[in-house]
């Protein structure tokens, strides 16, 4: 499955929610990983504004970013559309502080996204997959959120605000193929009694009954209504049916759980990478989807570190056993630190080293805590590098592999007895003139222990002899 980006670029004209300022958007097609980005073309030096859970800085009523002193706010409908849409790249020029609200939905944002249409990338789409389950909890508020493995994409969600109106709510998608037609559409809501508040911490100023569902869950006086509606900037308002203060129906009896599921959706977009999972989440809200999100992204970078990790299954019969090593390699007991080969290609190579109690290095180096030594571990690594390289040449017994420049080197987990530690040994570039440029990465378990960028030339061995 390939990466996406428009067609051509998309322009949009709004308010925002809270600031109520006039806003206009362009979204425009972007090159393969380059992600969601927002630019806010209004500031000096045009500062852009990447979309990462990371650079959250309020989830007050709604999803804000900043980098340095540039912020964009109300950012999950969009950031949701796209994801629902399919879309991976995109940068989005915005000449005002606040994406603009539009109905309170995701809706314009699809139409216009699915209008223009969207190009295939020749790059592949990343994903962040789903192995085991992953949670967040909000001791607090009693919000939960679970990440679950699954083949495609799902969200549920589950909301309950105590409210007579809207008792407990659930929503699902399966999958996001049918986004459009039962997400997309679903309004942002408010209570009649959230209202007061929200209008006196200057919030909600582009606020209209046309862009939110306001539930009524208590009796509410004439009067009161007018003094709302004064505040609004309206002639009037009333209660067209029990339980919402609008002329607008519902699209869904569920229409605030959908859209508690369409904002997962786009607060879940700054995890930077789409999702293979399924998230299930009670009682969900900006403050915790992003809590979650970054959880989910610091999982991805680790992900990212052990893609390259080589499946090892201890009783699958080796490529070479120790004793097929040794004909390849000068090394002998106690220095021969690869056990046997499992994976050998034109490009890369796999040893196995487990290490046992009885090693020589142990009973001097932390005696008392035995850790293998750092140094050894490049060794390791070096040695499984020199049978990539010999297996190059037709008679490699009779040739020798010298390192001859060791960089980046970084230790990063103990290594001690008992562990079995797998060496890669991967090509950088093509072997030219006997000289080798590889990357090394040792793993214990699921974690990277050592790694560091490798030269070695590979020369026959009786010029060795006579140098």
């Amino acid at each position: 499955m390939n990466q996406t980006t428009l067609k051509s670029s998309i322009s949009l004209n709004g308010v925002g929610l809270h600031t109520g300022k006039k806003v206009s958007i362009t979204i425009l097609p972007a090159p393969a990983n380059h992600g969601y980005k927002f630019k806010r073309i209004d500031l000096d030096n045009q500062p852009v504004i990447n979309a990462d859970a990371n650079l959250v800085v309020s989830t007050n009523r709604g999803t804000t970013l900043q980098r340095g002193e540039a912020q964009v706010s109300t950012v999950e409908h969009l950031l949701s559309a796209m994801v629902g849409t399919g879309l991976d790249n995109a940068l989005i020029e915005i000449d005002g502080p606040e994406v603009p609200i539009m109905d309170g939905s995701a809706q314009p944002f699809v139409d216009e996204i699915l209008k223009t249409g969207m190009d295939n990338l020749e790059a592949e789409r990343q994903f962040l997959e789903i192995l085991e389950p992953v949670s967040y909890k909000d001791e607090v508020t009693g919000t939960e959120l679970v990440a679950l493995p699954s083949e495609n994409y799902q969200v549920t969600a589950m909301i309950d605000f105590q409210s007579p109106v809207l008792g407990m709510q659930y929503a699902s998608l399966e999958d996001l193929k049918n986004y459009t037609t039962e997400i997309a559409k679903c309004r942002t809501f408010v209570f009649l009694r959230e209202l007061e508040s929200l209008l006196s911490q200057n919030l909600i100023k582009g606020g209209d009954l046309d862009n939110a569902l306001v539930i009524v869950d208590r009796a509410v006086s004439q009067e009161e209504l007018d003094a709302l509606a004064q505040k609004l900037g309206k002639p009037s308002i009333r209660i067209e049916k029990e339980g919402i203060l609008s002329t607008v129906d519902a699209h869904f009896k569920n229409e605030p759980a959908r859209h508690k599921l369409l904002d997962i959706i786009g607060d879940m977009a700054l995890v930077g990478v789409p999702v293979k999972g399924k998230i299930v989440a009670t009682k969900p809200g900006h403050t915790a989807n992003v809590q979650f999100a970054k959880v989910l992204k610091k999982l991805y970078r680790e992900q990212r570190k052990l893609k390259g990790k080589p499946r090892y299954n201890p009783n699958d019969a080796p490529l070479y056993s120790t004793v097929e090593v040794e004909k390849m390699l000068p090394h002998r007991h106690p220095f021969l630190l690869v056990d046997k080969i499992i994976e050998l290609s034109d490009h890369h190579v796999v040893g196995i080293k487990n290490v046992t109690y009885d090693e020589y290095f142990f009973r001097g180096h932390f005696p008392n805590n035995p850790v293998m030594p750092g140094v050894l571990q490049i060794e390791a690594l070096a040695q499984t590098g020199g049978i990539l390289a010999l297996s190059t040449v037709p008679d490699p017994g009779n040739w020798d592999t010298y390192f001859v420049k060791i960089e980046s080197a970084k230790f990063k987990q103990k290594v001690v007895p008992g562990d079995t530690i797998i060496l890669k040994m991967e090509l950088l570039s093509p072997i030219r003139r006997g000289i080798c440029h590889m990357q090394g990465t040792a793993y214990v378990g699921n974690k990277v222990a050592t790694e560091g960028e490798f030269i070695a030339q590979i020369i026959r061995r009786n010029t060795a002899d006579e140098a």
